[in-house]
């Protein structure tokens, strides 16, 4: 388990020594922040759940401001435990990636990308996504120095993920509720329901139903994303049609 969030033990970091960590932790992503505003580089840190589809997003938003002949600069740090498989994966959909490689810490803090940093051309970037360790817990704990915070939520992960873990989406400014293309095969799953547990959670619900397989939703993450530098970035009401008038 990590040694330094102690999301395995309540006693490996005693209050006081994670207060002093996180301290230390928000002077790095100040810094980090200062680097990106300078550049106008809007960073984002993209969290969720294994296989909750992050990877595929960020392929479909290539793909997509490429389509859209959008020339925006794309690049992503990774974040992993092991491999070098999801780097790996975008540089093959032509995107800038890097791999930051934990080992066995569950997420990324702001000097993990300082350093990242060193590995792309983030300078020549106009978006930088941090895609997170997959974990529904410590990395929303991590000011990582960026403009906003994504979570990508799997119709197949359970109506209840809201609830069972509130402190990642109570840090999110936008949930993309991922695949939605499984859904017929679903018939228990209610997009209702998961609307209704991230309104209990989220002070300012936003949700888009998006399926990086069939492209529903791409455009309008594509609008939610080229505002998410703007301070009125991500301030929408959770539903279909209040949903679409804010993006």
């Amino acid at each position: 388990m990590c040694d330094s969030c102690g999301c395995g033990d309540t006693h490996v970091v005693p209050v006081d020594v994670h207060q002093r960590l996180l301290a230390a932790n928000d002077r790095v992503a100040a810094h980090n922040r200062e680097h990106f505003a300078d550049h106008q580089v809007v960073a984002i840190n993209l969290m969720g759940s294994p296989g909750a589809g992050k990877t595929a997003i960020l392929e479909a938003t290539a793909a997509a401001l490429a389509a859209m002949d959008d020339n925006a600069g794309l690049g992503v740090l990774a974040g992993d435990l092991a491999t070098d498989n999801d780097a790996i994966r975008l540089r093959a959909a032509g995107i800038i990636a890097e791999t930051i490689t934990t080992g066995s810490a569950c997420h990324l803090d702001a000097e993990m990308v300082h350093r990242g940093l060193h590995g792309i051309p983030w300078r020549e970037l106009d978006y930088l996504f941090i895609e997170n360790v997959g974990n529904l817990v410590c990395p929303a704990i991590y000011d990582l120095g960026q403009a906003a915070n994504v979570v990508a939520l799997s119709v197949a992960e359970g109506e209840d993920k809201p609830l069972k873990y509130p402190t990642m989406f109570r840090k999110a400014d936008l949930v993309l509720l991922t695949k939605v293309d499984l859904l017929p095969a679903l018939p228990d799953v209610s997009i209702g329901r998961i609307e209704q547990n991230l309104i209990a959670v989220m002070p300012k619900p936003a949700m888009l139903p998006i399926s990086a397989r069939t492209g529903e939703g791409v455009e309008q993450w594509i609008r939610w994303l080229r505002g998410a530098g703007h301070p009125r970035a991500a301030r929408c009401v959770i539903g279909p049609s209040a949903t679409e008038a804010c993006l």
